[in-house]
Order: C-alpha cells, then sequence, then structure tokens
C-alpha cells in the first residue's frame, strides 16, 4: 500500500496517527503530510532526538533508557505510547535508532532501527530492522518500514473489532 492510499484508509475510518521520531527525525510525518487532506487524520508530530526529550515529551522512562538504551525495542515502545497518548490518537509511530555513519558499535551497529506502532488498549507492535546504506538511505529507509508497520496495525485493529 502506498503512502496516498495508506492516509485515504486513515481518513475514511476515521483514524489518527501522531509520530514519536528520533533517527528518521520527521521524515515518517513529512511522508504523511506530503499528502494533501492528512490533516484530517495526522495529529501531531514529535522529533525527540534527544534522550531528555524523549523523557519530558513522551513519557519514555528514564530507567528504560538506563537500561536498554535510546535504541531499543523498549524504548520504540514507550515512544509509540507516549506519543499516542499525549496526541490522543489510533496510533502512535515510533523510530529509533543509528543511522550512521558513526555510533554503532558491535551489539548496536549503524543499520539497527526499532519502529513501533501503538494501538488498541497499549497494545504496541515492534519491528527490529537492520538496514544498509548511507546515513540519508538508512533513514528513508526506516519511515518507509515505519508507515509499512501502520498498515499492519490497521489490519489488527480492524480484527479487534
Amino acid at each position: 500500500m502506498d503512502t496516498l492510499e495508506l492516509i485515504n484508509e486513515l481518513c475514511e475510518k476515521h483514524f489518527t496517527v501522531a509520530t514519536a521520531e528520533s533517527c528518521t527525525g520527521g521524515l515518517i510525518a513529512s511522508s504523511i503530510v506530503d499528502i494533501s487532506g492528512a490533516s484530517a487524520c495526522f495529529n501531531e508530530g514529535y522529533v525527540t532526538y534527544s534522550n531528555e526529550a524523549k523523557m519530558k515529551n513522551l513519557g519514555v522512562s528514564s530507567e528504560t533508557l538506563n537500561s536498554h538504551g535510546a535504541v531499543s525495542s523498549q524504548t520504540a515502545t514507550e515512544m509509540a505510547l507516549g506519543v499516542r497518548s499525549k496526541a490522543d490518537a489510533t496510533f502512535g509511530l515510533s523510530s529509533t535508532g543509528i543511522a550512521g555513519p558513526t555510533g554503532g558499535t558491535a551489539t548496536k551497529p549503524v543499520g539497527l532501527v526499532y519502529i513501533g506502532c501503538a494501538y488498541g488498549d497499549d497494545k504496541c507492535l515492534v519491528k527490529e530492522l537492520h538496514l544498509k546504506g548511507t546515513r540519508g538511505e538508512v533513514r528513508a529507509a526506516a519511515a518507509t518500514e515505519a508507515l509499512k508497520l501502520l498498515s499492519e496495525c490497521i489490519n489488527k485493529i480492524e480484527v479487534m473489532a
């Protein structure tokens, strides 16, 4: 499903989405607002690049950041749940990762990205990605994958209904 179809589906079903982005730096939100009429289903977006911003704006716990790091499934989950709650949206979409070319380690290499989608009664689907390419390519691929994850979550919420 392309972004236009995704946004049209969200709007037709009166679903809303909010974004919480770290490594994608607003690319997910930008992809959404590139579609005319997206204001009917896009509530708001946050670029929370620092740990302080993740805690202050999204309610990510310092314990999670200290125990698991900013680049973790736990942080992606708390970001998605936090933005969903704060924006009163049907879906909260998050991204956190290492776009490179620096910043990678043996356990968290460049290209490691976690995307999350919160929906329903505090449910969250998180995916771990291992992306290749330049910094821009990693960020763009992560944003694309996040929108695919949103589409999966739309299907999950429909099954729950």
